[in-house]
């Protein structure tokens, strides 16, 4: 049950939205800019990241939401969004996104967590600033939003089925909703 009397059958994040529109329209943009605007990160690594974010946080909304986005990204290929969520350094992906996943996780422990070997190791592995920009704000977001779902204690539905569905129109609509 929520701590604050939220509107009814809005999951998660949506339901502060619809509590408060007003500042439900900057983060929507935010999200929108980061997983979804131009870089050389593809949205379904930038969804990845998000859903690191949000299981080590233990936001399961926005972890279960974000899986659905990220594997909808990439054809539908959750057995590669779960492999990078349980252990990102034996996933099949690149020593890249390896090194950027590993700032992520670092910034959700905390921002000085972040070490110059971290950002060495992922220049190195090809990584540009951009892109390790991109990671901490995306973490960083992330931690915030994780924060703001589970401190409210928002509704967080189980089914995998409803998650499939919000994450295939989180990647193919967006986060910005008309009129804000």
């Amino acid at each position: 049950m929520p701590h604050i009397p939220l509107p009814e059958g809005l999951p998660g994040i949506t339901g502060g939205f619809a509590f408060r529109p007003e500042t439900a329209a900057p983060m929507r943009r935010l999200a929108e800019v980061l997983l979804r605007g131009d870089s050389t990160l593809t949205s379904g690594e930038r969804e990845m990241i998000a859903t690191v974010v949000s299981a080590r946080n233990a936001c399961a909304f926005c972890r279960d939401s974000h899986r659905a986005a990220a594997a909808h990204h990439l054809d539908g290929n959750y057995r590669l969004v779960d492999a990078v969520r349980d252990d990102h350094q034996s996933a099949p992906i690149s020593a890249k996104f390896k090194a950027l996943l590993t700032i992520a996780g670092h910034v959700q422990q905390g921002g000085k967590q972040v070490t110059n070997d971290d950002v060495v190791q992922a220049r190195a592995a090809g990584a540009t600033d951009l892109e390790i920009h991109d990671t901490v704000l995306i973490a960083a977001a992330f931690c915030m939003f994780n924060r703001y779902v589970d401190g409210l204690a928002a509704w967080t539905p189980t089914d995998h089925d409803l998650y499939h569905r919000m994450g295939e129109r989180m990647a193919v609509e967006g986060y910005v909703r008309p009129g804000t």
